[in-house]
C-alpha cells in the first residue's frame, strides 16, 4: 500500500511539475512568462497562510544588513518584495501574490522562526511599514513554485545550523504536497 501511494504521489508530482514547467516556460520570442488573457498571471494554486513582517533594521536582523540568506539585496520595489519562508514548504524562488494586492513576492530568504511553519515573513523597507502589516492570515496565489533542488543545495551547505538542518531533513523527493497541506 505504501509503495503504491508513493508511486502515485511520484507520478502526480512529476505530472504537476511537468505541467508547471510547460505553463511557466519563457516565451522564446519575448523572454516573458505567459499570462492569462486578462493580462494577469494564472496561479498554479491558492492557499491560506499566516504572514508576518520583517525589516533590515530590526535588532535581530542588523547583523545581516539588507541581505537575504543568499547574500543578495532584500527587495522592496514596485515589482517585487522579498519574502522569507520555510524552504521545505515554499522553496527558494517561489513567486506569489497576496489576493487583493498587485505585487509579486519572491521567496529569497528564510528564518529560524519560520522553520516547520506555514508562515511567510514579508520584507518591508521601514519599521513603520513592517508594524503596519503586523500579522495577517491571507490567501496567496502561487504563480511559480521555486526550486526544491536549489533549496536543498544551499541548506545542505549550512546544515550545521539547526534550522537549516530541520528544513533539509523535512524535504523529500515529493515536496510539492506540503504547500497544499492545510
Amino acid at each position: 500500500m505504501r509503495l503504491l501511494l508513493q508511486k502515485t504521489l511520484t507520478t502526480i508530482s512529476a505530472a504537476m511539475l511537468a505541467g508547471a514547467a510547460a505553463v511557466w516556460a519563457d516565451d522564446p520570442a519575448t523572454g516573458e512568462k505567459p499570462s492569462s488573457q486578462s493580462g494577469k498571471e494564472t496561479p498554479l494554486f491558492t492557499t491560506t497562510v499566516r504572514t508576518t513582517a520583517y525589516t533590515h533594521t530590526e535588532e535581530d536582523h542588523i547583523s545581516y544588513g539588507k541581505k537575504t540568506a543568499l547574500g543578495t539585496d532584500l527587495r522592496y520595489t514596485p515589482e517585487y518584495h522579498s519574502a522569507a519562508a520555510d524552504w521545505s514548504r515554499f522553496p527558494l524562488g517561489t513567486k506569489f501574490k497576496i489576493k487583493g494586492y498587485n505585487r509579486i513576492f519572491v521567496v529569497d530568504d528564510y528564518g529560524k522562526a519560520l522553520t516547520g511553519s506555514r508562515t511567510i515573513d514579508i520584507y518591508f523597507d521601514t519599521k513603520q511599514r513592517m508594524n503596519n502589516w503586523g500579522v495577517r492570515w491571507v490567501e496567496i496565489e502561487v504563480l511559480e513554485l521555486g526550486s526544491f533542488q536549489e533549496s536543498r543545495k544551499i541548506l545542505a551547505s549550512r546544515a550545521k545550523h539547526p534550522h537549516c538542518l530541520a528544513m533539509l531533513a523535512s524535504m523529500t523527493v515529493d515536496d510539492w504536497w506540503k504547500v497544499y497541506d492545510r
